[in-house]
């Protein structure tokens, strides 16, 4: 009786997975940091002076009311197909992405993620404040409009979508998948924790340099605590719990809390 030989997938190369590393980067958050990287160029070579400038975070995308929700709609399904594309490339092999990255497990190890979200949202978050305050006062950074979004009965859902989607892209392509990959290829801690941050704080130069230095730091604390945790769930947690403040809070913060804070 004669056996078949057992089919085996050989490991993707290096040179494959750099290709790789650089098609999910290049389709989401590198293309952001390149965007960005013009666009703070472009601040700096405008007459007014990039204090005064401001950047609405969640425009408006249509004056027809309907088509408006539609595009903001679209937008968001479309910002999470590379999470999706990352999710599929770390599952190669029989691996489980989501187990790989922390996503799933007990439900102590949920509520384990959500403490560990409330603790880094408020250990980044108040300082985060004060860095942009700063910046305001000295005239360094941009101001920020968190919402462009029409007076309609469907903004804040929006709002609070876009929230969630920024917190699940950002965490798994910038610190779980990112990381992960540059295990494989065998870096050093200190490396994938710098490399993790500034790519962060890169696609966030659109809002100035003191902002981005901000979430340079921000990059290294989440990094660390990934690698510490392995888990990705508590990073999603505190990005949500900080934009959700960052994009709800001026919508309900009266006026003059707003101007002192520079929100207004």
């Amino acid at each position: 009786m004669t056996t078949q030989p057992v089919s085996t997938v050989a490991q993707p190369s290096r040179r494959r997975l750099r290709a790789e590393v650089l098609i999910v980067l290049g389709l989401s958050l590198g293309q952001s940091a390149v965007y960005a990287v013009v666009r703070l160029i472009e601040r700096y070579q405008q007459d007014v002076p990039i204090g005064q400038q401001v950047q609405t975070l969640n425009p408006s995308r249509s004056s027809v009311d309907y088509i408006d929700l539609t595009i903001q709609v679209l937008r968001l399904g479309f910002s999470l197909v590379p999470v999706l594309l990352a999710l599929y490339l770390l599952s190669s092999h029989g691996a489980n992405a989501l187990h790989r990255l922390g996503l799933v497990g007990p439900a102590g190890a949920w509520w384990r993620d959500v403490g560990w979200g409330f603790g880094l949202a408020a250990a980044i978050g108040v300082p985060g404040l004060g860095l942009y305050l700063l910046s305001q006062v000295t005239g360094t950074g941009v101001r920020i409009n968190t919402s462009g979004l029409p007076d309609a009965w469907w903004a804040a859902v929006i709002l609070l979508a876009s929230a969630a989607v920024a917190a699940i892209l950002e965490e798994t392509i910038a610190v779980g998948y990112l990381m992960t990959r540059l295990r494989d290829f065998a870096w050093g801690l200190p490396a994938m924790l710098i490399t993790s941050a500034l790519l962060r704080g890169a696609y966030h130069l659109y809002q100035g340099w003191p902002m981005a230095l901000g979430n340079v730091v921000m990059g290294l604390v989440f990094a660390w605590v990934y690698h510490r945790t392995r888990r990705l769930a508590p990073l999603i947690v505190a990005h949500l719990l900080l934009d959700l403040v960052a994009f709800v809070g001026p919508e309900v913060l009266p006026g003059p809390w707003l101007a002192a804070l520079g929100l207004a």
